[in-house]
């Protein structure tokens, strides 16, 4: 059956170029850039690691790069929104939360620009708010494309995207401040004290869509055991069987350690030889966690080190809810 509408979202998804076009996704890049330096240093499009690996992106960074991300310009915008108005398909262009990016500004100008071009037709275009980001929209998106499979239209979907942001949870932690502080998500004093005692923050995001702290830990093994912690006392597997998603940014090893540590009843170190393909470790884990079907993905648009989201459920729920958990690592 034909697709009832077209679904766009921006790069920073963490799709594969191979999971979008399988999907029918159309992807809008962010940008990358260290423009303290004259040849631009680390830059380029995130194009889904095609030109440039995860591993060569983040091993970079840990030499001492210091990239910049930017939104999808306007003119790309406009030619997405252009290229779908004369095709005649209703679309759903999804962005990384409002509270971590322009994008969802962005694209809601360019819509409006092409409104005031056509003031007598109906432009069945539509801009949705992710309020999450990374890994966790990866989850999002991947539901929207069974929803629209599953013949939910345009005005559809978008009804059930607004709600089912709310219904994707995350915590994650990262290594150092240091990334957040340059983004401008954490004061530089914060930043200097915790790095110097060794703190790693657990993060989420709030339910407007901006950064918040969850909580600190005192050292990495500690702060993925509170990851884990996390995942067993609010795992809520029915009546939706939830999904959860580990995600990390170049540290598979630690991926997995989080991932398997469902199946063994006390912490201990993974081991350190070379670990599953993300492929590998969904079974093994789903099978130990009582229905609860883990998902272990190689995660990291470029925008994903900054940005990615815990969510806290409102009381209420209906069945339309996307109803997931998602654990990511830095």
């Amino acid at each position: 059956m034909p697709s009832k509408c077209r679904i766009m979202c921006d790069s920073t998804c963490d799709f594969t170029a191979q999971q979008a076009a399988a999907s029918e996704v159309k992807i809008l890049p962010y940008h990358y850039v260290e423009a303290s330096k004259p040849d631009g240093g680390l830059s380029g499009d995130d194009d889904l690691f095609q030109s440039r690996s995860a591993h060569e992106f983040y091993d970079a960074i840990r030499h001492g790069a210091c990239p910049m991300t930017s939104q999808p310009s306007q003119l790309e915008y406009d030619r997405a929104f252009q290229e779908a108005y004369e095709a005649r398909e209703p679309t759903v262009m999804f962005c990384l939360s409002s509270g971590l990016s322009g994008g969802y500004e962005g694209a809601l100008m360019s819509l409006e620009r092409l409104k005031q071009a056509h003031p007598d037709e109906e432009i069945r275009i539509y801009v949705v708010d992710s309020l999450v980001a990374s890994t966790a929209l990866t989850l999002l998106l991947e539901e929207a494309c069974r929803k629209r499979d599953g013949g939910l239209n345009a005005e559809e979907l978008v009804m059930w995207a607004n709600d089912a942001r709310y219904h994707v949870r995350t915590v994650f932690m990262v290594n150092n401040l240091d990334s957040l502080h340059r983004g401008g998500r954490v004061p530089k004093g914060v930043a200097v004290v915790g790095d110097a005692l060794d703190v790693k923050p657990l993060l989420h995001i709030n339910l407007d869509g901006s950064l918040g702290i969850r909580g600190v830990v005192r050292g990495r093994k500690k702060g993925m055991r509170r990851l884990v912690e996390y995942f067993e006392k609010n795992q809520e597997l029915e009546p939706y069987g939830h999904v959860v998603c580990v995600g990390d940014a170049d540290c598979p090893e630690d991926g997995y350690q989080v991932a398997a540590a469902p199946t063994r009843s006390s912490w201990s170190a993974a081991p350190r030889s070379a670990p599953p393909s993300a492929a590998t470790w969904a079974p093994a884990c789903s099978r130990a966690a009582s229905g609860a079907r883990i998902v272990a993905r190689r995660r990291g648009s470029p925008r994903s080190r900054a940005s990615a989201p815990h969510r806290r459920l409102p009381s209420r729920r209906s069945e339309r809810s996307l109803a997931r958990r998602n654990v990511e690592l830095h």
